[in-house]
């Protein structure tokens, strides 16, 4: 029979936060995550619709139908809300795909600035906050 004799510890090969407030920070990233996916699902399918709501400006740099953005942001925002959810399971690659979808929806609410600036800005600083909270420091965890 082998024993560990020579004391030696063994670690598992996993990532937890270096505090709780880290993984609290994940769990709000994942939800407000989800949150946003839906509404930008919303708001796709209101500028897919064109509905009056939105506003439109003449000689804006970055000027596109109303319709093609709707269709971006219901993609984005179903691949977001994808992304949050897969979140609550703790996968390793739903934080880098976090990452990846906060920061392009950064951009393309900073391009959709001039159609519903209050609800654009807003979106800015909460993709801001997901980036922060999904790049917490983690550390491996021993066992």
């Amino acid at each position: 029979m082998a024993s560990n004799v020579s004391g030696t510890r063994h670690h598992q090969a996993g990532w937890e936060a270096r505090s709780p407030w880290a993984t609290s920070w994940t769990a709000a990233a994942a939800i407000m995550m989800t949150f946003g996916g839906i509404m930008a699902i919303f708001q796709g399918i209101a500028a897919i619709a064109e509905d009056d709501v939105f506003v439109t400006t003449r000689n804006f740099t970055y000027e596109f139908s109303l319709t093609g953005w709707g269709w971006i942001h219901l993609l984005l925002g179903a691949v977001v809300t994808a992304a949050g959810l897969a979140l609550f399971t703790g996968a390793a690659w739903a934080r880098a795909v976090g990452i990846a979808l906060a920061g392009l929806s950064m951009i393309a609410n900073f391009v959709w600035l001039p159609h519903a600036p209050v609800w654009a800005i807003t979106l800015i600083v909460i993709d801001g906050f997901i980036i922060w909270a999904l790049c917490a420091p983690r550390r491996e965890s021993p066992t």
